[in-house]
């Protein structure tokens, strides 16, 4: 029985979407977290991605740049994602040209320049601002939620599986760094 209820909810939920009842079908998806109730196109063909995909994951929210003196970072960023996928860490990626203007390119070149330097697999989304009159959503209910704006690129913001517990990190603690590491594998254990 309750495999059919969750397949009528999201039955439910595309039948709304179709039909301009997004109220009712957001109703379906409750279990999303106000901070994931969002989209954001994704890098490397801007299609729309709905956050409420990682409901549930412990999740690293990071600003990067392609050409910033932390950028060697998105290797480590990529080792982590690597080791703890498959345990629920996903690493979210948000370029953003906000400081220095150290991401120029178009979202073509951030993401042929992200996999062809450092072979990131984590999901990158398309340019946005971090901070500022035109911060995007999530940042600015990150920046809501800890009290602290990025202070430049590569500053992480560390998400428990309850989508509401959030710990900020910045640019310079690197992705390996024991504190963080330690951080990320007891919101892996906590279920």
């Amino acid at each position: 029985m309750a495999v059919f209820r969750s397949h009528w909810s999201l039955t439910l939920a595309a039948v709304c979407l179709a039909w301009g009842a997004p109220g009712l079908a957001r109703a379906a998806d409750a279990a999303c977290p106000a901070l994931l109730n969002q989209t954001f196109p994704r890098l490397q063909d801007e299609k729309q991605q709905s956050l409420c995909q990682y409901s549930g994951k412990v999740l690293l929210v990071v600003n990067t740049a392609s050409y910033c003196g932390f950028t060697p970072q998105f290797k480590g960023l990529e080792a982590l994602y690597a080791k703890y996928k498959d345990k629920g860490l996903v690493v979210l990626g948000f370029p953003s040209n906000d400081f220095g203007n150290q991401d120029p390119g178009n979202a073509k070149q951030i993401a042929d320049f992200c996999e062809n330097t450092y072979g990131v697999k984590f999901p990158m989304f398309g340019k946005s601002h971090v901070r500022g009159d035109e911060v995007n959503p999530l940042h600015a209910s990150l920046i809501k939620i800890t009290g602290t704006t990025p202070k430049w690129n590569f500053y992480k913001y560390l998400i428990a599986r309850d989508g509401k517990t959030v710990t900020a990190y910045s640019s310079l603690t690197t992705p390996d760094d024991r504190d963080l590491v330690a951080e990320v594998e007891k919101l892996l254990a906590a279920k």
